[in-house]
Order: C-alpha cells, then structure tokens, then sequence
C-alpha cells in the first residue's frame, strides 16, 4: 500500500509540475505579444513581405524605338561640350621600330644571284683568313676584334651572319638592337643584332651585295662604339 501511495504521489507532482511550465509558457508568449505590439514590429513584417512579393512580379517590357542608322556623311559625330573642348587624349602605346622597313634596301641581283654563286677553294679560304689575321694583328687591341670568314650562308639564301658566341657575350647589348656597321669608306648600314640568336638579320644583306661578298673573302670587325663596328674586308682573290 505505501509503495502504490507513493506512485500516486510522484504522477502528481509530475502533473503539478507540467502544469507550472505550460502556464509559464503560455505568459511568456503573452509577454512577447505585448512587447510585439509595442514595438509595431508586426506592421514592419507585413511591409516586408508587400515590397518582396512586388519586387517578385515582372516588370512590363518596355518598347524601343527603332534606331536609325547615322550617316556620317551629312551627321557630324555629337560630343558633350565637356568632353569636345578636352586637348586630344595622349597615346601611351609604345612604337616598336620596324627594322624590316628601316634597314632593308633594295639592291640589283649582281654576284649575289643564286645561279650564279661562288665557291671558294680551301686554298683561297685559307689565303682569304691568313690576310685577315695579319690585318687583325696591324690594328691592334684598342678595340675588341674578331675576324670572321664568309660562307654561303653568310652571303646568299637567308644572309644570315651569326657572330661569335663569347664576343657577343661579353660586349654587345642583352637584348635586341640595331647596330650599325662602318665600311671602309666610310658608309654606314643599319643591321638588326637578335641577342638570342647572336647574330645580324635584317640590314645585312644589304651589306653584303653592296659590298659583292661572296664565299671565301674575310671580313674584320672592330667594336668602335657600343653598337658600332668598323669593318674591313679581306677578298680572297
């Protein structure tokens, strides 16, 4: 009996019990609509959910004139008077020099002509080097020096000229540049020196026919300027 006495004890205390939180609950929500209704908040909550469900309507397509064309010819371009009276825009692009049109000349075909090509004996390209070296060895060691043979490379088909390797390391630019050579004369031709390929392209083969190289002769270069050589030539006959 007491222990059915105290079961009925403790269903009620936990009826007491769920019975205190849901009035306890029930004046919390009452509070909170309270506060609601002074704040106005709900009147601030429907606004929001007019202007969301406006902003979610399409708005009606709006018609474009057709546009008619400009004609240039009778219609000047408009411009705002602020922007027509500002000096001209300056152009910061920079202008790469076009060493094709600048240095290239055109010349008769003479020796040069691929039918026509001279081979040089090994007899008169050694004779053609032995001169060049003597003359080397006369000009001293004021400025840097090199000699250089001609091949069929150097004076037909591509005239390409390709220098020598720990020269144009150690005294000519790092990067591509015109350099000028000086004959004996004293005319001067402009050629294109490509850093990484270590060579002369563009301008030398006006150089060349000017000058009817051909394979076999010999040619001294003196490195009088930066980007100056003086050059002498050495024919083999």
């Amino acid at each position: 009996m007491a222990k059915t006495q105290r079961k009925k004890e403790a269903a009620e205390a936990q009826k007491k019990e769920a019975v205190s939180y849901e009035e306890q609950r029930r004046r919390q929500v009452e509070a909170n609509k309270r506060k609601l209704e002074e704040l106005q908040l709900h009147h601030l909550s429907a606004a929001v959910r007019e202007a969301a469900t406006a902003a979610a309507k399409p708005s009606p397509a709006k018609k474009r004139k057709a546009r008619v064309p400009r004609d240039p010819a009778t219609e000047p371009l408009r411009r705002s008077g602020r922007v027509a009276n500002l000096p001209e825009k300056p152009q910061y692009r920079e202008e790469v020099p076009d060493f094709g049109r600048k240095v290239r000349r055109t010349y008769g075909s003479g020796r040069k002509d691929l039918e026509n090509r001279v081979y040089a004996t090994d007899e008169e390209r050694s004779y053609a080097i032995t001169k060049a070296e003597e003359l080397e060895e006369e000009l001293g060691s004021a400025f840097p020096i090199f000699v250089k043979p001609m091949t069929q490379s150097h004076v037909t088909g591509g005239f390409w000229l390709g220098l020598p390797t720990p020269f144009c390391r150690k005294y000519l630019p790092k990067h591509d540049e015109t350099i000028t050579l000086e004959d004996e004369e004293g005319d001067e031709f402009e050629t294109l020196y490509l850093a990484r390929k270590i060579g002369l392209s563009a301008g030398w083969r006006g150089f060349s026919i000017e000058h009817e190289l051909v394979d076999g002769d010999c040619l001294v270069f003196q490195l009088i300027e930066r980007t100056k050589f003086k050059v002498s030539e050495i024919q083999f006959a």
